[in-house]
């Protein structure tokens, strides 16, 4: 597998030149624009000038180590989302989960077999492509979306939700790219909770509502920016809905098929079909997809 010519940009992290440069070739070789810094420090302050795809980053290096690069890349102001590959001569597996856990996706070790390189590196950067897509996706939709590991570390936002999550002062929601403070405290009690009794979490102007679990124990939920109103209020007023219709159709949103609804809101299946009927008719469509998508763009401003 080779990655598309001039559609990605790799950062090279490594203090030894001809490591650089020996790297550096093959991944020009391969398509793949090659972008270099010689130590942890250069790297971060290259952050601010270049949005790599993907990042190689060696593992020992003089004053910030690759450990330590790479925990700073995924915190903020960073928040780096590219995977990270460590080069290393460390294959202990004591080093191997000390990558992982600062961060990284994977590690090749010294010396380096570039045909492996390049291959690992490509099946990553797909995957990345992908997943930022996906997100961008949400964004496109109106819909602002993350996903937090139960210790609290951040797994994925769409662009709309890290700005959201970014917009909230001081620690309140996140320190260190973690969850922190109420949002932590709210982490904790979700998987406790059947997803129809867990409750909204307020901060400011957001409203943040569980969406269930994910994959590898991820709890994801969409964020909302009030503004001084309820999603509800604005959906009623805007479409001109009861209070129930526009629970109703908030839920809709969200995705949640009538079972899940009923169970949400203590309403029978026969119920809930009645006020979607009801709200279809309102709205002036004819399906739950183009109520939805209405009701997406007008909880976002559009």
């Amino acid at each position: 597998m080779s990655p598309e010519p001039g559609h990605y940009v790799a950062l090279i992290v490594d203090d030894d030149p001809s490591a650089l440069l020996m790297v550096s070739e093959a991944l020009e070789g391969a398509g793949i624009v090659a972008v270099a810094a010689r130590d942890g420090t250069a790297a971060l302050q290259l952050l601010g000038r270049v949005r790599p795809d993907v990042i190689l980053l060696d593992a020992v290096m003089p004053g910030l180590d690759g450990f330590e690069t790479c925990r700073r890349l995924r915190e903020p102001p960073h928040s780096v989302t590219a995977p990270v590959i460590f080069m290393t001569g460390l294959s202990q597996p004591e080093h191997i989960l000390r990558g992982l856990h600062a961060g990284g996706v994977d590690y090749v070790t010294k010396p380096l077999n570039l045909e492996e390189l390049i291959a690992r590196l490509s099946v990553h950067l797909a995957n990345a492509r992908m997943l930022d897509s996906a997100r961008r996706a949400l964004d496109a939709c109106g819909r602002a979306v993350a996903a937090f590991r139960p210790d609290g570390a951040l797994s994925w936002a769409s662009p709309r939700a890290a700005e959201l999550l970014a917009s909230v002062p001081g620690d309140r929601l996140m320190t260190a790219g973690r969850a922190s403070g109420a949002l932590l405290d709210w982490l904790k009690e979700l998987p406790e909770t059947p997803l129809s009794q867990s409750r909204r979490l307020s901060a400011g102007p957001l409203e943040l509502s569980c969406l269930g679990p994910g994959a590898g124990g991820e709890i994801q939920f969409s964020i909302f920016d009030r503004s001084g109103q309820s999603r509800e209020d604005m959906l009623a007023g805007r479409f001109g809905l009861t209070e129930r219709e526009a629970q109703v159709l908030f839920w809709l949103t969200l995705g949640k098929t009538n079972t899940d609804i009923g169970t949400i809101l203590g309403l029978s299946g026969r119920t809930v079909n009645k006020h979607l009927e009801q709200v279809f008719l309102k709205m002036g469509v004819e399906n739950r997809t183009a109520a939805a998508v209405l009701a997406d763009r007008a909880m976002n401003g559009n």
